[in-house]
């Protein structure tokens, strides 16, 4: 993450040289979290700027049309942001925050209350169909024949449709134009 760090502090230095500075902002969150306002400075902001990253280069976000793409490899990727996550908290510190109201409990908030109930329904339920197929068969055929496939491309509609609030929250919160 050392090359990723420096980016970012390029960035924050452009952004607070070019940017009209925000007094407040108020956005809405995902998973019946409510609303927040607060003045994002720092390592708050930086952080936040990490966690849009992650999300918005991953399938968390991007429509998985049907019959597109594998789902164990979505599922793979929603997996992956608990270590992404944790880690941009780690090294960001305390200064985040851990209230609801802060990047931080944000954050935590989507993976507690958003991908760690998806995952816990879905990732079990795949794991025994795939333990089913055949050594003949394609991985894409036997998950295109699992009665459950069209369910959890459904649900994963409505978990897209969650973390896309999320995305456009760490958008307001970092200043950005709204991209999704």
């Amino acid at each position: 993450m050392g090359s990723t760090s420096s980016s970012i502090s390029r960035w924050w230095r452009k952004r607070q040289r070019h940017r009209a500075h925000l007094s407040k902002v108020s956005v809405g969150l995902p998973f019946g979290m409510g609303t927040a306002e607060w003045e994002c400075k720092g390592e708050e902001c930086r952080a936040a700027w990490s966690l849009y990253v992650e999300l918005v280069t991953r399938v968390a976000i991007e429509p998985l049309g049907d019959e597109k793409g594998l789902l164990r490899e979505a599922l793979s990727s929603l997996y992956s942001l608990f270590a992404s996550t944790r880690q941009i908290l780690r090294e960001a510190g305390p200064d985040v925050g851990a209230s609801s109201k802060s990047v931080g409990g944000i954050a935590i908030g989507v993976l507690n209350r958003g991908l760690r109930p998806f995952l816990a329904e879905w990732h079990p339920r795949l794991v025994n169909w795939e333990s089913q197929r055949a050594a003949e068969t394609c991985p894409k055929e036997h998950e295109d024949h699992w009665p459950d496939a069209p369910k959890l491309r459904q649900a994963l509609h409505e978990l897209q449709s969650e973390l896309q609030k999320y995305a456009r929250a760490l958008e307001v919160i970092v200043g950005l134009e709204p991209q999704v």
